[in-house]
């Protein structure tokens, strides 16, 4: 069929498949195939005119010369960078053409509450492909974590291994970790979660390890956690103890590192989730974990990476 034989309805259906505000010109080659494509897609044409102008200021304000430079990025480090709610809604909507960004990290400690509620609400299924780490230092606050949730739940970031949510300025506590818990255990391929620095407690950790799964889950539960990363938050013996049951539990079965500097536990209550730690190690280690190797095993490249980021973020601030 040719396109200009398109009815008003089916070119406009090609045209917004086809928007794209970092690079518009595959939608305006189309629109200016025929007058009769031109007259059906002029009210897109000039939305995405705007959108892409939008996205180019946008651009420059991050510090990046132009919207290719940003299409073509695969890491983003942007560090208080005055983003507003605004902008970090319009970063959501281009998070749906970014596919081969693979880490995005936002430090953004002046940004209104409702920041991370814009950005996660315009997060579209898929959005974000390749991206294996994110780190945002943003308030969540309730509606942020389930803006969220709801935005994993629906397919963003489906590739997602490493989930930095550090510093108190994202202020996740035990009812923020609670809404956001369901949709962390059913990442597939997360692997290192930090939570440094929150005023999360018992509850909300209770929350992370027991969140039930939906029926229709095949994958997720945290079975591919490696690090976990719980220093300078809340957490008590109480939470110490439903940690070491899930590791007695083997509900962490990958967990290779937990970190627990500067909580309010007892001694005792630490020592007893590091012991459940090394037994988990050593059952899936079988009879190397006898061997003096095996014993002096670190804490991994990402805790060392995690501690040091964790450091520089506190003593900038």
């Amino acid at each position: 069929m040719a396109l200009s034989k398109l009815s008003g309805d089916e070119a406009g259906i090609v045209f917004v498949h086809l928007c794209n505000a970092l690079e518009p010109r595959d939608a305006v080659y189309f629109s200016s195939v025929s007058h009769e494509l031109r007259a059906a897609t002029q009210e897109g044409w000039q939305q995405l005119r705007a959108d892409h102008e939008a996205a180019a200021a946008w651009c420059r304000k991050m510090g990046m010369r132009s919207c290719k430079e940003l299409r073509e990025t695969k890491k983003v480090d942007w560090y208080n960078k005055g983003l507003t709610a605004a902008d970090l809604a319009l970063l959501g909507t281009l998070c749906s053409v970014l596919p081969v960004l693979e880490e995005l990290h936002v430090y953004e400690s002046t940004a209104g509450p409702d920041g991370v509620q814009q950005l996660a609400e315009r997060l579209s299924s898929g959005a974000l492909p390749a991206v294996t780490w994110v780190a945002i230092n943003i308030k969540v606050g309730e509606a942020g974590a389930s803006a969220l949730a709801a935005a994993l739940g629906r397919g963003a970031l489906p590739r997602l291994e490493h989930l930095l949510l550090d510093n108190a300025v994202a202020a996740i506590g035990d009812t923020e970790l609670a809404a956001l818990a369901p949709a962390l255990r059913q990442l597939p391929a997360l692997e290192h979660l930090s939570l440094y620095r929150n005023p999360l407690g018992d509850e909300g950790l209770a929350a992370l390890l027991e969140a039930p799964l939906s029926p229709a889950t095949t994958e997720g539960g945290l079975t591919k956690l490696k690090s976990l990363n719980l220093s300078f938050t809340q957490i008590t013996d109480a939470g110490c103890a439903t940690l070491a049951a899930a590791l007695d539990g083997g509900e962490l079965p990958a967990l290779e590192c937990v970190y627990l500097l500067g909580i309010a536990a007892s001694a005792a209550a630490i020592a007893a989730v590091e012991a459940a730690l090394a037994t988990s190690r050593a059952v899936r280690a079988g009879p190397r974990a006898t061997s003096p190797f095996a014993r002096r095993r670190g804490v991994g490249m990402f805790g060392w990476i995690s501690l040091v980021c964790a450091c520089a973020l506190y003593f900038r601030r």
